[in-house]
C-alpha cells in the first residue's frame, strides 16, 4: 500500500479566516510565529515581493529568497475605514486596511487598532508588526513610528 502524502497546511492559520489553505510559501507563517514578517526577493531580478512568492512575475523563475520586513520603515500611502466585511470578519468590524509603502515594496494590511482615526495621516510613518489572534491565527499589522 502507497504512502499516504502529507499535506502542508499551515498557511489556514493566518488571518482571521483562511482562504487559502495551502501555499508554496508556507513558510512564511514559521517566520510570523517567530516575530517575522518576511517576503521573498528574486535572486536573479533582484524584485522584492510582497506578499512572499514562490515564483518570479518577472522572469518565472523559482530561485527566490525571504528578506525581513519586520525593522524597515515604510510610509503611508492610502487607507480606508472598513464598516462592512466578508463572511468571517464581522467580529473585527470596524477596522482600517491600508498600503504602505517600503521603497522597495508596498505591504496591503490592516492599521493597528491602537491607532486612533484622528492620528492616521497618509505619509505618516509606519512599521509592520506581527498580530497574535485568537485560536492560534496570526496575520500582521501596522503601527506608527
Amino acid at each position: 500500500m502507497g504512502k499516504k502524502k502529507e499535506i502542508d497546511d499551515r498557511f489556514k492559520k493566518f488571518g482571521t479566516k483562511s482562504f487559502t489553505l495551502t501555499s508554496k510559501v508556507n513558510d512564511f507563517i514559521d517566520y510570523l510565529e517567530k516575530e517575522k514578517v518576511m517576503g521573498t526577493k528574486c535572486k536573479d531580478c533582484n524584485i522584492n515581493f510582497f506578499p512572499p512568492r514562490a515564483d518570479c512575475a518577472s522572469c518565472l523563475k523559482s530561485d527566490l529568497e525571504w528578506f525581513d520586513a519586520t525593522n524597515d520603515t515604510g510610509e503611508l500611502v492610502t487607507f480606508s475605514k472598513m464598516k462592512y466585511g466578508p463572511i468571517g470578519f464581522e467580529k473585527d468590524l470596524p477596522y482600517t486596511i491600508a498600503l504602505v509603502d517600503f521603497g522597495d515594496y508596498k505591504i496591503f494590511g490592516r492599521i493597528g487598532k491602537n491607532i486612533a482615526d484622528k492620528d492616521i495621516q497618509i505619509g505618516m510613518k509606519m512599521k509592520v508588526k506581527v498580530n497574535k489572534l485568537d485560536n492560534d491565527r496570526i496575520n500582521y499589522i501596522f503601527e506608527k513610528i
